[in-house]
Formats: structure tokens, C-alpha cells, sequence
């Protein structure tokens, strides 16, 4: 059982930036693909970004392309999402995932952890 907990959500103003963390129990971190996706009230849970095993590979959901980016560091079993111009349609909770395949993927049913969320609230 992999146990996924996410960090670093909360209030900022439109135009903000804000970083996430996402830390894993277990000692085989490094061979999960992880990705982040998030859910806004009323509306299913949308694909965010995604990083294979290593780290080499790395894909977007088109509403964030250019504004945020993912990263991993396997020595500490976190993955993080950087997110920069922020604005009020980026407010929802954010998730972490893992799949034990190792790789990239934007499909909800490829993750087998997932982690509680974070709120991320941008004010206008």
C-alpha cells in the first residue's frame, strides 16, 4: 500500500504562484509515474500534469501548458507541481497519484494511489 500526501495548498491572489508537494511512503518511489490532477466544485476530476518514473518525460493538461510544471525527486520520494500566473479558474483541490507501471499518462484509471488533496483557492 503506497500512502500519497499531498502539501503546500492554500489562499493566493490571481496572478500568484504557488508550489505543491506530494511525498510517498514506500521504498519504490522511484519507479512509480506520478501525475497531479484536480477537481473544482460540480465538475469531474480533471488531468493536470504527469511525469514518468525517471523524470525525462513530462505532459500537460492544455489549461495549465506554459503555467505549470512538474518535477520529481526520487531521493525524496516527492513529486511537486509548480504553478505560476495563477487565476480563479485554477481553484480546486488538488491530487496526487501513482501508478506502479511507471509511467506518464492523463487517464483518471491509470493511477492506483491516490492521495486526499489539497485546496488551492485563488482570489480574482
Amino acid at each position: 500500500q503506497v500512502q500519497l500526501v499531498e502539501s503546500g495548498g492554500g489562499l493566493v491572489q490571481a496572478g500568484g504562484s504557488l508550489s505543491l508537494s506530494c511525498r510517498a511512503s514506500g521504498r519504490t518511489f522511484s519507479t512509480y509515474g506520478m501525475a497531479w490532477f484536480r477537481q473544482a466544485p460540480g465538475k469531474d476530476r480533471e488531468f493536470v500534469a504527469t511525469i514518468n518514473w525517471n523524470g525525462e518525460h513530462t505532459d500537460y493538461g492544455e489549461a495549465v501548458q506554459g503555467r505549470f510544471t512538474i518535477s520529481r525527486d526520487n531521493a525524496r520520494n516527492t513529486v511537486y507541481l509548480q504553478m505560476n500566473s495563477l487565476g480563479p479558474e485554477d481553484t480546486a483541490v488538488y491530487y496526487c497519484a501513482s501508478n506502479r507501471a511507471g509511467y506518464r499518462s492523463s487517464l483518471i484509471s491509470a493511477y492506483d494511489y491516490w492521495g486526499r488533496g489539497t485546496q488551492v483557492t485563488v482570489s480574482s
